[in-house]
């Protein structure tokens, strides 16, 4: 891949004309620079449009024009993009995503004997039966980080941060390693505005319902089969937080999920089951709790009495970290300068 520097053109749209220069990177595989710029060219118009430069392809070259410190940004990543495509790696908008929200620093290859010493200093990739996750921005980064280091971990934070898919990911990861021998999601079944005994069916489908983004992010990472397999084994078990009492979890990765829904009692009685071998990871969003205002948050009341354990992790995500649709991170912002809910 070779680089030079042109002389700027005199029709351009992009910053102060007379600021402009124009970068040139030849691209060996013209297979891969069409991945690399996606159908459409949708990735190179998302690049010019968050670093306000402009991206003409000539054959098998590239031409960026805008000022010296955007155009060098544009060239660094669809460089590093280019690195990815090479190592037999996918470019999705998602990649082009988190190249604008983190800092990737150096790679390093992928090792599954010893996953925990490249997270230290290398590119952070979960790696389970059906796609590989990369987290996104540095606060999944250090989530991600901190979920593998530790036993017991806390991720809070408002929704479409990715807590919750990606301590399930980490979890299919591990069990898929050998590391613990099953899998274990839980959730309160608490109403939001709704009654479960109004909802019809059995207690299994008046509680499906609120599992429901737990199968979500299962089928995301195993295929359809083999999770209805382990399911039917009990390797994996999707259960309301209340079938957690009187249990010992040895060898086994739990999850509780929307845990600002837990009472300080129930927040108590499932921390306690963690039993030897046994990683648990509890996710919630502080400002989501549907319980009654006199009833103590679960998650507030473990959060102010573990902080100071050593070897148990608390990370903090902001709406800075959805990466859901824009719209939903303008959302929260919205929300939050407004005051509380209710």
């Amino acid at each position: 891949m070779a680089t030079s520097m042109l002389p700027p053109t005199a029709d351009t749209s992009v910053s102060d004309p007379d600021k402009l220069v124009e970068t040139l990177i030849e691209f060996p595989d013209n297979r891969l620079l069409v991945e690399l710029c996606g159908e459409y060219d949708r990735n190179l118009t998302d690049i010019e449009q968050k670093l306000d430069v402009q991206i003409l392809r000539r054959g098998n070259q590239l031409v960026i024009i805008g000022d010296e410190p955007t155009t060098k940004a544009a060239e660094d990543m669809l460089t590093h993009l280019y690195e990815r495509l090479e190592e037999g790696r996918s470019v999705e908008p998602s990649d082009i995503d988190r190249e604008f929200r983190m800092d990737t620093g150096p790679e390093t290859p992928t090792s599954t004997a010893n996953q925990m010493e490249m997270f230290k200093s290398g590119r952070v990739e979960i790696r389970t039966r059906k796609k590989t996750v990369e987290p996104r921005t540095d606060a999944q980064k250090a989530y991600v980080q901190n979920l593998f280091a530790n036993e017991l971990g806390f991720g809070i934070g408002p929704a479409g941060t990715g807590k919750t898919y990606l301590a399930v990911a980490v979890g299919v990861n591990m069990f898929i390693e050998g590391h613990v021998d099953r899998i274990i999601l839980s959730r309160p079944a608490v109403e939001a505005g709704e009654k479960l005994g109004y909802l019809p069916g059995d207690m299994k489908d008046k509680v499906d319902p609120y599992m429901q983004p737990l199968y979500d992010a299962l089928n995301d990472f195993l295929p359809g089969k083999q999770l209805a397999k382990l399911i039917e084994e009990k390797r994996i078990e999707i259960a309301p937080l209340a079938f957690m009492r009187g249990r010992t979890l040895s060898n086994a990765y739990v999850v509780l999920d929307e845990a600002q829904n837990a009472t300080a009692m129930q927040m108590k009685m499932f921390l306690t089951r963690l039993g030897k071998g046994s990683r648990m990871v509890i996710t919630g969003d502080r400002s989501q709790v549907d319980l009654p205002k006199h009833i103590t948050s679960g998650l507030s009341d473990a959060e102010r009495l573990l902080k100071a354990i050593p070897k148990v992790s608390f990370n903090y995500f902001t709406a800075d970290d959805v990466v859901r649709h824009p719209l939903v991170a303008a959302i929260i912002k919205a929300y939050d300068a407004d005051g509380p809910v209710g």
